[in-house]
């Protein structure tokens, strides 16, 4: 298992922000991005559902679309990547199954064994009061993994804002997820700080630890 000092995760979060311009002419390497899309695909989720898909736009035409859709903000078009959170629109019994066969093939069980476990889901997310709002806990989930996708980007030097002022109906029109059983939840620009990007030097504004963190 790898490591790094607390001190490098402190220096990282220190020097993220949300950032507001990006350089246009800069893009995140390949590898480097690779590595990123690794840390959605590896991002927890209650059940272990991964009610979710990640689209990435790279493409300069889908990004125009997108930025008058986006509060006009220039950060859809100057990023590299822009990655826009999808939530699964409801939990049926064939995401279940998929999550139940997908677990027995990577634990060598059979199906059968992991019923008692199905049986909870399905009390929960498809009997329970949960399925009314089966969405919205999908939207829970992709902020976990946006969260995790913003650590990364940080540990690894890139800057990244992510972004609620987007129109998701629009969204989803524009990148084809209309029928497709997920809806846009929110959307990360990716890529390198602009020189001129004033918001990059101001001081962070975070309450003290004391108020904050309550200890029992």
């Amino acid at each position: 298992m790898h490591t790094i000092p607390a001190a490098t995760l402190e220096a990282a979060l220190a020097w993220r922000y949300a950032t507001k311009a990006f350089d246009a002419e800069r893009r995140i390497p390949d590898d480097l991005w690779a590595a990123l899309e690794r840390t959605l695909v590896a991002t927890p989720s209650s059940w272990g559902l991964q009610p979710w898909r990640f689209v990435v736009v790279t493409d300069p035409a889908l990004k125009q679309q997108l930025r008058p859709l986006s509060w006009n903000q220039p950060q859809v078009t100057d990023c590299s990547h822009l990655v826009v959170f999808a939530a699964r629109s409801a939990i049926t019994e064939q995401d279940l199954d998929r999550l139940i066969g997908a677990t027995a093939a990577a634990r060598g069980l059979r199906p059968e064994a992991l019923a008692t476990y199905r049986q909870m889901m399905h009390a929960d997310l498809i009997a329970g009061p949960r399925a009314a709002i089966a969405h919205e806990w999908a939207i829970r989930q992709c902020y976990i993994a946006l969260g995790q996708f913003m650590l990364a980007c940080a540990l690894l030097g890139v800057d990244a804002c992510p972004m609620e002022g987007i129109d998701p109906p629009a969204y989803d029109r524009v990148l084809g997820l209309e029928g497709s059983g997920y809806r846009t939840a929110v959307a990360c620009a990716a890529g390198y700080r602009a020189a001129s990007d004033k918001y990059a030097g101001l001081p962070k504004v975070r309450y003290p630890r004391s108020e904050v963190v309550i200890r029992r």
